[in-house]
């Protein structure tokens, strides 16, 4: 039996706006058909917290160059227009005085936000109903879940997610798209809800690496003006073509102390992919990490805890009975902290993300696993983010890209990851590893 959520979709982002700007369909057109897939698919896949009504997108004004191009907004991040629940009943009917900085340049580029997609309470723990489309009893994967699924179904061709552990990536893998996050601050942050001030990445689900790399150059930072924010510069594309073509890249193969917990087909897949990959040309080395990289994960849990616990104490003092026990755990667990703790898992922070760009000297990228494998069977839990987290806590641009499925169907994808600042390398570099795993049958598209 076909699936529904995967008949012939819209154009991707790229070629969307390609077709757009040719005339080759028109704004409107091009928003009537992501709306009619959502109108159609959402009740079941429940991605969406608030969508706005068909027939309300349709009468916004299509001008600029992202007309009648749909985005879902995460419901961590701020939109005047719509309710923002970050997830918990506390806010179930916030509706913030202003856009996130990012949502206003959406709208200045002419996008249509038509509505917030569902995110784990405050980006953390606990889950919320939206489902994996490729098999309704899996988890799609946190906290970044309903955006994840509004782009595998085609609802949407761009979403905003969130990562502060494994939030865009992990999600992305589940679902069978591409998630980026760049470099940390290299995207604007301001009216995404907070879980760690110096760890939260705000990133982008896409059907493809042009699709992430577009939304990359328009959105990304153009200044220095929020804390901890830097600019990164745009990735060359051509209009035509999307970005430029590279020679076959030099890949590290990061073994890791935590390669036990992958499942035998993720191993299985990812060999599979790197005798393509070599075979058309890259060289791949396995490399390790020193030990000081993997006990960082702990100093990484120290800051989630002090300044997540921070954030959320006033919550659990006003709103104990609407807080989940991992709200209050995190409190609690922050509470019991030193500054000294935190003081030096901030240091440790730094001093590890300078110490990288040596680590990974003569290499384009890091090639590792997403996540341990297929997205999780159940609601309950969305994964283990334990393969994306050491890139989060660096702050080091990641993507994940589709690769193959499981025997249930379920889809098994691959992560880059290159130094701090090396965004466009990366996406350079992503997009030679997409074409070469599309070039063989048995990828995923």
């Amino acid at each position: 039996m076909t699936n529904p959520y995967f008949t012939p979709m819209p154009l991707g982002l790229f070629d969307a706006c390609r077709a757009i700007s040719a005339g080759t369909i028109t704004a409107q057109a091009y928003l009537q058909e992501c709306a009619a897939r959502a109108d159609s698919l959402d009740p079941a896949l429940h991605a969406f917290v608030t969508r706005l009504p068909t027939a309300e997108l349709l009468a916004a004004p299509c001008t600029g160059p992202w007309a009648g191009i749909p985005v879902a907004v995460k419901d961590l991040i701020d939109t005047a227009q719509c309710v923002t629940t970050y997830g918990s009943p506390i806010y179930a009917a916030h509706r913030p005085a202003q856009d996130a900085t990012i949502v206003a340049t959406l709208r200045q580029q002419g996008a249509v936000v038509c509505g917030k997609t569902v995110t784990t309470e405050f980006a953390w723990r606990k889950n919320g109903p939206t489902v994996n489309p490729f098999h309704a009893e899996h988890t799609p994967g946190g906290s970044s879940s309903g955006s994840a699924a509004a782009v595998a179904t085609g609802m949407v061709p761009l979403a905003l997610g969130t990562q502060t552990y494994g939030s865009v990536i992990r999600p992305a893998a589940y679902c069978g798209v591409v998630g980026f996050k760049a470099s940390f601050g290299a995207v604007p942050r301001q009216g995404a809800f907070p879980v760690s001030g110096a760890l939260d990445h705000v990133g982008f689900l896409a059907r493809c690496v042009n699709d992430v790399a577009l939304a990359f150059n328009v959105l990304r930072n153009q200044n220095t003006d929020e804390p901890e924010s830097i600019v990164v510069p745009a990735v060359p594309m051509d209009s035509q073509t999307g970005l430029q073509t590279r020679s076959a890249p030099r890949l590290a193969w990061l073994q890791t102390p935590f390669d036990d917990r992958v499942s035998a087909e993720q191993n299985q897949a990812m060999q599979h992919a790197v005798d393509r990959l070599r075979a058309s040309g890259a060289v791949v080395q396995t490399i390790t990490l020193p030990q000081a990289y993997w006990d960082a994960l702990q100093a990484m849990d120290c800051l989630v805890q002090c300044e997540g616990g921070h954030v959320h104490q006033q919550h659990v003092a006003q709103h104990a009975d609407l807080c989940s026990v991992h709200i209050h755990e995190m409190v609690t667990q922050g509470g019991a902290r030193s500054a000294f703790e935190y003081i030096s898992a901030r240091a440790l922070q730094q001093q590890l993300r300078a110490d990288a760009s040596a680590q990974l000297q003569g290499f384009d990228a890091v090639l590792t696993v997403p996540a341990t494998g297929e997205a999780p069977h159940g609601l309950g839990f969305t994964g283990d983010p334990l393969f994306c987290a050491l890139w989060s806590f660096l702050g080091l641009p990641a993507i994940t890209l589709p690769m193959s499925r499981s025997q249930k169907g379920l889809p098994l994808g691959l992560q880059l990851v290159a130094p701090y600042r090396q965004d466009g390398e990366l996406l350079r570099t992503a997009r030679w590893v997409e074409h070469t795993l599309a070039a063989h049958k048995d990828s995923v598209t």
